[in-house]
């Protein structure tokens, strides 16, 4: 997220899930919220991962979306097991700098393990 206001609107949102997690009140129309942001900065990444974000929520009340992974010494991927509250505030702190480059490799992990789940 580019503007002011888009980090301050996430910055709230991350601390509403550090609080309450996916129980937070009103957190799916935070979410969309944060998307419109994202449209008005013209990054389409970030608005569809937000937009399947809340999507995946609203459907499983949860958000148990594989998208991290180890890597062992033979190069082999596994899974990492994360609870549903760190990973998606792992997630929306990777939004805060959406443009750096490790960043966006692993925002766009989770558009695709996202997309998998939902379609």
């Amino acid at each position: 997220m580019k503007s002011a206001a888009a980090n301050k609107k996430l910055d709230e949102v991350i601390e509403k899930v550090e609080k309450k997690g996916l129980a937070a009140s009103k957190l799916i129309d935070d979410l969309k919220e944060l998307r419109e942001f994202a449209l008005k900065e013209q990054d389409p990444l970030v608005t569809k991962v937000l937009r399947l974000t809340y999507e995946f929520i609203g459907e499983n009340n949860a958000f148990d979306v594989q998208a991290q992974y180890e890597e062992d010494e033979e190069g082999n991927e596994y899974p990492i097991e994360i609870e549903d509250n760190e990973n998606l505030l792992y997630f929306l702190n990777l939004l805060k700098n959406a443009d750096h480059k490790i960043n966006r490799e692993e925002i766009k992990d989770y558009r695709t393990a996202l997309k998998l789940e939902l379609y």
